[in-house]
């Protein structure tokens, strides 16, 4: 078992020890979403720490777009269980990337692809760079819309 995996467990006991409700439910919710990545695809599986994140990641993502959706339709308290249990899962992802780090690192990985000036032709090839260097800690469509602004610099 995966060390952040085995945390989530452990987390999980201590709780429904302590009975809080929010951080079970979370914990029961992220467990649940790793165990149906792992038995996805043709064979069953365990994953890594970094796949294990990577669907914590995707988790978190979820509840951040679905408490924007509640606020639009005026549901704030629900909105604000979302929150929380995007906050309860932001306690097992990295550190997020800020916006001057984000951009420091994408204009490093153009540089080093020789892609400026290429204009979105070279998209592909410095998103696939740079997916390993940011995953779990920044979205996907941040990251690219970064990378469309500077190769075509507006």
């Amino acid at each position: 078992m995966t060390a952040l995996k085995d945390r989530l467990r452990t987390d999980l006991t201590a709780a429904m020890k302590a009975r809080d409700s929010l951080r079970t439910s979370t914990l029961r919710m992220a467990l649940a979403a790793v165990t149906n990545a792992e038995v996805s695809g043709k064979r069953a599986r365990e994953l890594g720490d970094d796949e294990v994140t990577g669907v914590l990641a995707a988790e978190a993502k979820k509840r951040r777009e679905a408490a924007a959706a509640y606020d639009g339709a005026g549901r704030g308290e629900l909105a604000d269980k979302e929150r929380a249990e995007a906050a309860v899962l932001a306690d097992y992802l990295p550190e997020p990337l800020s916006s001057t780090e984000l951009t420091a690192l994408v204009t490093a990985t153009v540089e080093s692809q020789g892609a400026a000036g290429k204009g979105m032709a070279a998209m592909g090839s410095v998103m696939g760079r740079l997916k390993p260097q940011v995953a779990g800690r920044a979205d996907g469509a941040v990251v690219a819309a970064e990378v469309r602004r500077q190769l075509t610099g507006a």
